[in-house]
């Protein structure tokens, strides 16, 4: 199996959102038709911050990466988020998660560099296990205040 990552675009519309759905179910989140689109068009926005690519199977589409730029006070310069990285579960153990993360980077470096930084469950170790190879565990604590 060859995988490749690449930057979204609209012909992805139908199997991202079947992905973003599926995402949603592994958080036990569900995502209601507003929300799914207004995503949707943000990775459509040019000139919106957050940027989707998807990997790719056998030129079949088998996850997604979302992340966002931001300024980072502690370097003065810019950082990013990864806020959403999820592959199907015919991709994982073929390198799709990482394929991604590693364009993300790429992406980065290309745009003036910075710390890539995200967030996961702490239960979810199948990830946890990649990410412990390609980037630092912090020992930050995250809070969220709801509205």
């Amino acid at each position: 199996m060859t995988v490749s990552v690449r930057p979204i675009d609209s012909r992805d519309e139908t199997i991202w959102r079947e992905l973003f759905v599926a995402y949603g179910v592994f958080y036990e989140t569900e995502f209601t038709e507003p929300q799914i689109s207004t995503v949707w068009g943000w990775l459509m926005d040019p000139k919106h911050p957050t940027k989707a690519w998807v990997a790719e199977i056998d030129s079949a589409v088998v996850g997604f990466g979302h992340m966002r730029t931001h300024w980072d006070t502690f370097t003065g310069g810019p950082a990013w988020f990864l806020d959403d990285l999820y592959t199907s579960s015919v991709a994982r153990g073929h390198g799709a998660g990482t394929h991604i993360i590693n364009a993300l980077r790429a992406h980065a470096d290309a745009n003036g560099g910075g710390t890539i930084s995200w967030i996961t469950a702490d239960d979810n170790v199948t990830a946890q296990s990649v990410y412990d190879k390609l980037a630092t565990r912090q020992t930050w604590v995250t809070y969220e205040m709801g509205r």
